[in-house]
């Protein structure tokens, strides 16, 4: 039987890279986010329903992502509270 292998920690400059790009993707996730709100609150034809829909639940996924490889990022950082 093997032994499980252990995963490295992430190296502490290359995590703080990677957060810096979940959080400009947070900034871009959220013009996204305003924007489909905003259509939101005008009358829209039933395509037009449709596409904002397709536009949230997209944009809801992505931020879910986001958070996750976030979460992750932190975890598994060289710095990371053991």
């Amino acid at each position: 039987m093997t032994e499980p292998t252990k995963v490295q920690p992430i190296p502490s400059a290359q995590a703080l890279h990677l957060r810096q790009l979940s959080h400009d993707l947070s900034n871009a996730l959220e013009v996204i986010l305003q924007t489909s709100f905003l259509l939101g609150t005008i009358e829209l034809d039933e395509n037009g329903r449709q596409w904002r829909q397709m536009l949230d639940q997209g944009v809801q996924q992505a931020t879910n992502i986001n958070r996750e490889l976030r979460d992750y990022v932190r975890s598994q950082s060289e710095n990371a509270a053991v």
